[in-house]
């Protein structure tokens, strides 16, 4: 147990340059807090001691702002960086060496029974406030920008963004594609550069017009 809340430490250390000692981190990590929730939670989980194990989480929600669910599988070397709004479901099922920022949401799509949240293989990195919804796997190496919205299965090596997330980086290589975002289609700018041609042709009739019936 010991090993373990000492690698969780040097966790911080490594992902987040503010840490000054081992004691802050302790104390006001409210991140390492909930993860420590979550994995006491999860033992009374798995021993099917349900309300104990939903106290717990709910207490740590209160505490730190982080809702992680206590039948939620995390691996090692989870790093919650800030943490306000982070919401991990049930089904979700993180690998090793992943981090997650604040406003985070790994959330399901309906009301469907069985695995109905995300799996982040080992290495994913979920930026602030980014929402990962449904049955879907981010591969390994993978990063989720800020705000973006994921829908889909995610390769390895990719990094999405965008509403809905799109891959842009594969394999270290930019994803090349037919019609980029700027140059997507908008219907009601059409419309008003066609009203605008329309007003223009109706000022130079009445000219036209002005102009006749000054030499009448």
């Amino acid at each position: 147990m010991f090993k373990r809340i000492k690698e969780d430490i040097d966790t911080v250390f490594d992902q987040d340059p503010a840490a000054r000692s081992a004691l802050e981190i302790i104390l006001t990590y409210s991140g390492l807090h909930a993860i420590w929730a979550y994995r006491i939670a999860h033992v009374f989980y798995k021993r099917k001691m349900f309300f104990i194990a939903r106290a717990i989480s709910q207490l740590a929600r209160a505490m730190t702002g982080i809702e992680i669910h206590p039948a939620a599988k995390i691996g090692r070397r989870f790093f919650i960086d800030h943490g306000v709004g982070v919401v991990i479901g049930e089904t979700c099922e993180i690998g090793n060496n992943v981090t997650v920022f604040q406003g985070v949401t790994l959330g399901g799509t309906g009301k469907e029974k069985g695995k109905r949240h995300p799996t982040l293989e080992d290495n994913v990195l979920i930026a602030t406030g980014a929402k990962v919804l449904g049955s879907i796997v981010i591969g390994q190496n993978s990063k989720v920008g800020a705000g973006s919205v994921v829908l889909n299965d995610v390769p390895a090596n990719s990094t999405v963004v965008g509403i809905p997330g799109k891959v842009v980086v594969r394999d270290g290589k930019k994803v090349r594609r037919d019609l980029d975002h700027q140059d997507m289609p908008d219907p009601i700018w059409d419309r008003i550069r066609t009203l605008e041609t329309e007003l223009a042709f109706v000022k130079e009739q009445l000219k036209k017009e002005r102009e006749r019936s000054s030499q009448l």
